[in-house]
């Protein structure tokens, strides 16, 4: 079960319009859903994984729905490494030995929205071992060089409960973010 936030990440629906209309979307670790949700109602046909998909069971019957029950940490391939995606979106996530075929499901026009935990967090509570807190400029140096980063952000959040995140966004070489339309700052 998953206790999660119920509302979209505002750092994904910032840059989820980025992706081609009408495009897949790959949700990893979606737990409840929020993210599937969010893009299906913008019209994306969806692809969720995760270890524990009861939350999200109700998405299962949808034809422009795929889940995929997976231990990502169970030491074996990325089940969808060779696949691309317009949209990979992960939220409250870090297994580092997965990092490089997500970078690689991103399709050469695509996006990549990712925002969890770092370093400093865990004087805020939990998740508060190294294992799962990002080191500093590791999201930058996960996706570079092979996407090009649109924003980037590591810092401390406000608010009720406060938590210590780095947030990137990033495109492939032949998205128009990359060539000849940059994103709108916010």
């Amino acid at each position: 079960m998953h206790d999660g936030p119920k509302d979209p990440s505002p750092w994904v629906t910032r840059f989820i319009d980025g992706a081609q209309t009408g495009g897949s979307v790959l949700d990893v670790a979606c737990g409840s859903g929020r993210h599937l949700r969010h893009a299906l109602e913008k019209g994306f046909v969806v692809t969720g994984v995760d270890r524990d998909l009861s939350d999200a069971e109700d998405l299962g019957d949808r034809g422009d729905v795929a889940l995929i029950e997976a231990d990502l940490e169970s030491g074996r391939p990325f089940p969808l490494r060779d696949l691309r995606y317009d949209a990979v979106i992960v939220t409250n996530y870090l297994w580092r030995p997965i990092l490089p075929d997500l970078v690689g499901c991103v399709s050469n026009d695509g996006i990549f929205i990712y925002e969890t935990f770092a370093l400093g967090h865990e004087r805020h509570g939990k998740p508060s071992r190294p294992d799962f807190l990002l080191k500093p400029n590791e999201l930058l140096l996960a996706v570079l060089p092979r996407l090009v980063v649109v924003a980037y952000e590591h810092g401390e959040t406000g608010g009720e409960k406060p938590k210590i995140v780095q947030r990137v966004a990033a495109c492939g070489p032949k998205h128009p973010w990359a060539t000849d339309t940059p994103a709108a700052l916010g």
